[in-house]
């Protein structure tokens, strides 16, 4: 009897969200096979449509999806009535930045001149909604040729130093690495071994799309109150914070009844719910997966690290997971990478995550309804009041702050190169397209031109006649988009070749044929 061998691709993924469906666009666009396995069938929900957070794409993400000719797709599809609806209790002329713990923190006093080269022209955070971000992400995946199948849950990894083997509903997949994108549960994360650390949730959070009696019973907008908080988007949008221990997230479904329990409580009201169109629970619970990479199996998105997604953090993080990692793993596939490329994934995002989850921990801390954290939140509310408190959290939130320990103190190393304007009409982020490294040269000599073409296999050589340069001689990009080296005065061979060994496996190739 022969026994049908399962189809082999260089990467598999579990999991067709954004995190997922953007790594798989990364891998495919730099020439690698790519499964993408989901168990859902059906990915559109009312609560997928619903804008998340005042500024729900940070500065990095937004230039991600720049770089990649995915903005303009995804403006396309949120009208702007939905953007201003993003914030629909907001009746002030000023316009909220984005908020901690439910804080506004304001435009108008955010100072984005501390930020020189960080605050990209074309990247300004931006709400969005998941099902926007997925349908676009689903079509440029297609479009580049990712195999997607849906309505099959991985059920079963086994691993070897050579392949991965995933079992999926009735069938067998095989690949040369397995990337688990398959969320806070992950079912990738539990059978291949990785360890997931972390604090337990104190509140049940709620969002739900329902139907009231008498909607005028509750204002719109933010409230706190002595039994938790509520967020009531007219005209059917409530999302509830109830400080129970996590008791009712993922438990017994959650009825008309206990809904609107839980609403009377928080809001004092009288309310009455006559309908549930669609709910779903949270909570606060703030873990990290101990490792990003155990052999051929890595984790991004939820699947590596949860926490509460107050201010829409969380989904940052992930698509920053699935850019760091997309050329790396590329470049290991093809055998380009330089010796630990992929061991810099976790070097690079892990302490990012640590971070965010103590940013979340954080909030959670003033949202307390005890004496003691609403004393507390007072004060944060008076520091966000002022610039200096208010440019300190858009720095955070907006994640103007991140930036990867590259071991360098420029202060363009490590961070998201800035979309410069050009003087030929272009900006520095159409050039990423390709997915490729750049080197980018202001100079305006031949020397760097030169040395560019040795090295064409791994970067592309871009002349930046600029025209906010700040004395800048010479950049090194990687495809993510993040600067690896920066020079403020000439460079020779040894120099780039230096930069470039820190990355790639120069030594196999030079100039398009192999090193001799």
């Amino acid at each position: 009897m022969n026994v049908p061998t399962p189809p082999y691709y260089d990467v598999l993924i579990a999991g067709a969200g954004p995190v997922g469906l953007f790594l798989a666009c990364e891998l495919q666009l730099a020439g690698c096979s790519v499964l993408v396995i989901e168990q859902t069938s059906e990915l559109s929900t009312p609560l997928k449509r619903a804008p998340f957070g005042l500024r729900g794409l940070s500065v990095p993400t937004v230039d991600s999806f720049d770089r990649r000719s995915l903005l303009a797709p995804l403006k396309g599809r949120i009208p702007d009535r939905e953007i201003a609806a993003a914030t629909p209790w907001t009746k002030e002329d000023r316009r909220p930045g984005g908020h901690f713990a439910g804080i506004d923190f304001y435009l108008d006093q955010i100072d984005q001149t501390r930020w020189p080269f960080r605050l990209s022209h074309s990247a300004n955070p931006m709400p969005a909604d998941l099902e926007s971000i997925g349908a676009v992400l689903t079509d440029r995946a297609e479009e580049l040729g990712v195999a997607i199948r849906y309505g099959m849950r991985v059920s079963d990894v086994s691993a070897t130093d050579r392949d991965v083997t995933v079992r999926a509903g009735e069938e067998t997949f095989r690949g040369g690495w397995l990337v688990g994108c398959d969320g806070g549960r992950s079912v990738v994360r539990k059978t291949a071994g990785f360890g997931f650390t972390g604090t337990d949730p104190e509140f049940t959070g709620y969002f739900a799309q329902v139907e009231f009696a008498d909607p005028s019973m509750l204002d719109p907008g933010h409230h706190d109150t002595p039994g938790g908080t509520y967020i009531f988007d007219l005209p059917d949008m409530i999302r509830m914070v109830e400080f129970d221990g996590g008791a009712h997230h993922r438990g017994e479904p959650i009825t008309r009844d206990h809904l609107q329990a839980v609403l009377r409580r928080i809001s004092g009201a009288n309310i009455e719910l006559t309908a549930i169109a669609h709910v779903t629970t949270w909570t606060d619970r703030a873990y990290l997966a101990t490792e990003y990479r155990r052999g051929r199996v890595l984790l991004a998105g939820d699947a590596a690290h949860i926490h509460s997604p107050l201010g829409g953090q969380g989904l940052n993080l992930g698509l920053g997971d699935a850019m760091n990692l997309g050329w790396k793993l590329a470049a290991t596939i093809h055998g380009n990478a330089a010796r630990g490329l992929l061991e810099t994934y976790q070097r690079e995002r892990r302490p990012l995550a640590e971070q965010i989850l103590d940013w979340s921990r954080a909030q959670v801390s003033l949202m307390r309804p005890s004496r003691s954290a609403q004393a507390l939140r007072t004060i944060v509310r008076d520091l966000i009041a002022t610039p200096d408190g208010a440019t300190y959290f858009a720095e955070r939130v907006w994640g103007v702050s991140v930036r990867y320990d590259l071991g360098s103190d420029h202060p363009l190393v490590g961070r998201s190169v800035p979309d410069f304007e050009l003087t030929d009409g272009t900006r520095l982020n159409e050039h990423f397209r390709g997915a490729r490294a750049l080197l980018l040269d202001f100079s305006g000599v031949e020397q760097l031109r030169a040395l560019a073409d040795r090295y064409r296999d791994w970067i592309t050589y871009v002349p930046c006649n600029g025209k906010d340069l700040s004395g800048l001689y010479a950049l090194f990009v990687r495809p993510d988009g993040f600067v690896g080296w920066a020079s403020d005065q000439p460079v020779d061979e040894i120099d780039v070749a230096r930069v470039l060994s820190q990355w790639f496996d120069t030594a196999r190739h030079v100039g398009g044929a192999p090193a001799q």
